[in-house]
């Protein structure tokens, strides 16, 4: 039995001719480059394609490629699903698939949505419900609180009314001391330990 020899991916020695390739495996891909000559002339080829694409300053892009690009799903015929000769293919706005059973397409333009102004109108009323019903709260609060003379502290209430003078005094904690586990008895002090 032989194990098949093994070589760098395409993608692995981009990577690693780029740097990005982590730590771990661009070690393997080393130990493997020194016992591998094919895999080490890929790299150089890598390097040099690299190098020559950097060194040239006058590669062009068409103006046109992205949308040529783009346009690829829409003028590319896929064949059809299930093995037989049907054939799909995608224009703009539209989805055509044909087969030995006939042909049918699906619109891929979205509906328009209709404009429900009705919405907004509920929305306006919500809000203006809302804010009438705050209004009303914060009125009944204001007629329910006290007139100012009776709310202020220390001032005098309105002349004939019936609302006594409240007074409030602070008092500070009473704190008492017990100590537990003594057998000395109390005599002549009075009053409750």
């Amino acid at each position: 039995m032989s194990i098949p020899e093994s070589h760098l991916a395409q993608e692995a020695i981009a990577a690693l001719v780029d740097g990005e390739l982590p730590a771990g495996p661009a070690h393997r891909a080393a130990r493997h480059l020194s016992g591998c000559l094919q895999c080490r002339l890929a790299v150089e080829a890598q390097r040099e394609a690299k190098d020559a694409l950097h060194a040239s300053a006058d590669v062009t892009v068409p103006g046109d490629l992205m949308s040529r690009l783009c346009a690829i799903p829409f003028t590319t015929d896929v064949p059809g699903a299930g093995g037989g000769p049907g054939t799909m293919a995608a224009g703009p706005g539209q989805l055509t698939v044909s087969g030995p059973a006939g042909s049918w397409a699906v619109d891929l333009e979205p509906e328009p949505r209709a404009h429900r102004s009705d919405q907004a109108r509920w929305l306006r009323r919500g809000v203006a419900g809302t804010l009438v019903t705050l209004g009303l709260g914060v009125t009944a609060l204001a007629l329910s609180l006290p007139a100012d003379s009776a709310a202020v502290p220390g001032g005098s209430p309105a002349a004939g009314s019936s609302l006594p003078n409240r007074h409030t005094d602070v008092m500070p904690p009473v704190v008492r001391t017990l100590t537990v586990g003594t057998s000395a008895t109390l005599t002549g002090r009075g009053g409750t330990p």
